[in-house]
């Protein structure tokens, strides 16, 4: 089997609520891409990425556009099935920018699963889960808001929540007290501040909620903050935006600085980049969020086929894009109900992407 043609579709999904905001951010809609392989045996493959912008993270659509084209004059003619050959010419051709790699690595998956007749989950280590825990983000906004927001999803049958806070420290200690006094027992919260505060501020902020029923995620920008402010609070540690390989990784192994890693599988490079980081989690008995940074029903297939693989003790939660756009990028999308999510058990990812949706592609890429 051989690549013949390469597609870059580009998509913006708007958000249901008006905006998604967090630490410094927000945004009224994303800006997502969708990879389309097609190879000379008929069978196509599909992944998306959407980054959350240069002044988020060292990530942004229009860098993984132009990746996605240079790299593409090295995949054109390989075989999408041989996943780590695969890896291996996208890291010799591009260093670093695992985000670039991330969807042409997806679609390989989805070829793989349809060229073998089955799910990708399958081939990721078999269905370990029948459902998988989604969390609901309670987006950054006024205390009462927040609060109200929780209450709504909660009614909704959601049990795991994520609010947004790395703001100013004294109005993200009401937010998350008030927040979590509003909290149903058994139901779990996290504060996340993605990186947003300084080491100072976290302080101050973990010192004043250090009685509150919630895990902590990424406080501030570096690993060596966030292993200084972990010295300072009895609170469950989630990191996320420093960890992006295995070396990082086992850094806060070792340092035992980590409780649950937050796997972005963006970040990572894909879904065989992330396998092997799952894997190694599970061994070192470190339990996972598995997610993305954004996307759509294309990018959440990836999410619940690798969530779906995961054993559940080590599945902390995932989450579920397409919950907060007003768009569909792709039909068979991972089923939500009741704060919970299932995939497709088609072969592949078992999504078929909606045309009517992407348009045509921006770039084809193809022998010449």
């Amino acid at each position: 089997m051989k690549i013949v043609e390469l597609n870059i579709y580009q998509v913006e999904l708007p958000m249901k609520e008006g905006a998604y905001s967090w630490s410094n951010q927000s945004f009224k809609s994303f800006d997502s891409t969708v990879v389309e392989i097609k190879t000379n045996e008929g069978i196509s493959g599909y992944g998306e990425i959407c980054p959350l912008g240069p002044s988020y993270l060292p990530a942004y659509a229009e860098g993984a556009r132009v990746g996605i084209k240079k790299l593409s004059k090295s995949l054109i003619g390989q075989d999408p099935t041989n996943l780590y050959k695969m890896n291996s010419i996208m890291d010799q051709a591009l260093k670093g920018h695992p985000y670039v790699k991330s969807a042409i690595d997806t679609a390989c998956w989805d070829i793989l699963g349809k060229f073998t007749n089955q799910p990708v989950y399958n081939l990721l280590g078999g269905k370990l889960q029948d459902k998988i825990k989604l969390f609901k983000v309670i987006s950054k906004d006024a205390p009462e808001i927040m609060s109200d927001k929780l209450m709504e999803y909660q009614e909704k049958g959601f049990k795991q929540f994520q609010m947004k806070v790395g703001e100013e420290p004294s109005l993200d200690i009401k937010r998350i007290k008030l927040v979590s006094q509003k909290m149903i027992d058994g139901h779990i919260l996290g504060a996340d501040a993605n990186c947003g505060w300084k080491q100072h501020q976290a302080l101050r902020v973990v010192k004043a909620v250090s009685g509150a029923d919630i895990y902590l995620e990424q406080p501030c920008l570096t690993y060596e903050e966030c292993v200084n402010i972990r010295k300072h609070t009895d609170l469950p540690l989630i990191l996320d935006e420093c960890i992006n390989d295995i070396h990082s990784l086992t850094r806060a192994y070792f340092d035992k600085s980590i409780d649950i890693l937050n796997l972005k599988i963006g970040r990572m490079g894909g879904l065989t980049k992330s396998k092997l980081i799952r894997d190694l989690c599970i061994s070192l008995g470190i339990s996972l969020t598995i997610e993305d940074t954004w996307g759509s029903q294309i990018g959440d297939a990836a999410i619940a086929h690798l969530a779906h693989s995961t054993p559940r003790e080590y599945h902390f939660q995932s989450s579920a894009f397409h919950e907060y756009t007003t768009i569909s990028t792709a039909f068979g999308a991972p089923k939500i109900e009741a704060g919970f999510m299932s995939c497709s058990e088609d072969i592949g990812l078992g999504i078929k992407p909606n045309f009517d949706t992407l348009g045509t592609p921006i770039a084809t890429l193809s022998i010449d």
